[in-house]
């Protein structure tokens, strides 16, 4: 396939004076150079190229070649030509998004979350998440953004189902347990909310413990799996969920109800606690909240 702007190739009939050898018949790796000439026979002056692989002087009515276009020069010119495709890319290379680190050890929040779920969960569940997303966002260039927050609000302009779920679910996923994983901390390193935080907290529910019974049964009512969140909509907090890996950043396929921006959010998907609480997602809700690293949450309610 010939180059954007490159003149289509000439026959060998086209070379006179000299010999137009090389892979093909039709001069194909110095065409460029020769149909310069060709092309543009009005050229008033000669014009030397600049390209050192390929050193040759253009004028109206001639193209003289500095000695012979060897079978070598031919073969410079097409490796230049492949180094400068490859590094083209390589730039042009989507970005991939990482496994995030844990700020603690997996036993850290013990025994409120055991060591091997919180392995499993993080290694294996989060990671096959970035995987897929990964995945998709290779195979679609054009929907990178760029931060995770603005992908999340892109989803719903995906036109294409199969990709939009796959981003919705996955992206969604990558987003979803790395707030996660970054507003837990060892109970005794959790802090306490922010006087700010108290003030919101009691204007909008009362106190704090109806602010957790509230957040409680939004957790307790998510059918099947999903998450609960305590958001800041319009200046006040609110206490929503959702479905699956969806979250309150996602325009256009989250309800506008359940729109904000989250400070608090707990999985309520069985991998996050079935080893050690089973079927009990009321017992592991209320463990939870020995781990919530309030030092995270004042930071997102002030941001």
């Amino acid at each position: 396939m010939r180059a954007p702007n490159t003149p289509p190739t000439r026959s060998r009939k086209t070379c006179p004076g000299f010999s137009c050898h090389g892979p093909g018949s039709n001069f194909n790796d110095a065409k460029a150079f020769v149909q310069l000439s060709l092309d543009y026979p009005k050229t008033p002056t000669p014009i030397k190229s600049q390209n050192p692989l390929a050193p040759f002087h253009f004028s109206p009515n001639f193209i003289d070649m500095n000695q012979d276009l060897s079978r070598r020069a031919l073969l410079k010119w097409g490796m230049a030509s492949a180094a400068v495709a490859t590094l083209g890319q390589t730039h042009a290379k989507t970005a991939e998004y990482t496994l995030p680190s844990l700020d603690f050890a997996p036993a850290a929040l013990e025994p409120h979350i055991d060591a091997q779920t919180m392995t499993i969960h993080h290694t294996k569940h989060h990671a096959a998440y970035i995987t897929k997303l990964n995945e998709a966002l290779t195979a679609n260039p054009s929907l990178q953004a760029p931060t995770l927050d603005a992908l999340m609000e892109k989803i719903a302009t995906v036109a294409d189902p199969a990709v939009q779920s796959t981003l919705r679910n996955n992206g969604g996923g990558h987003w979803n347990h790395a707030f996660f994983w970054a507003i837990m901390a060892p109970a005794a390193q959790t802090g306490k909310p922010s006087d700010a935080l108290l003030a919101a907290i009691n204007e909008s529910f009362g106190s704090m413990d109806k602010m957790k019974t509230a957040f409680a049964e939004a957790a307790l009512k998510r059918f099947g799996s999903g998450w609960a969140w305590l958001i800041v909509q319009n200046g006040k907090l609110k206490i929503t969920s959702t479905p699956n890996q969806d979250n309150p950043l996602m325009k256009g396929l989250v309800a506008a109800a359940d729109l904000g921006t989250p400070i608090l959010g707990i999985d309520v998907w069985e991998h996050a606690y079935y080893l050690n609480y089973q079927n009990r997602r009321a017992d592991y809700i209320t463990a939870w909240w020995n781990v919530v690293n309030w030092n995270a949450v004042n930071k997102h309610f002030s941001a």
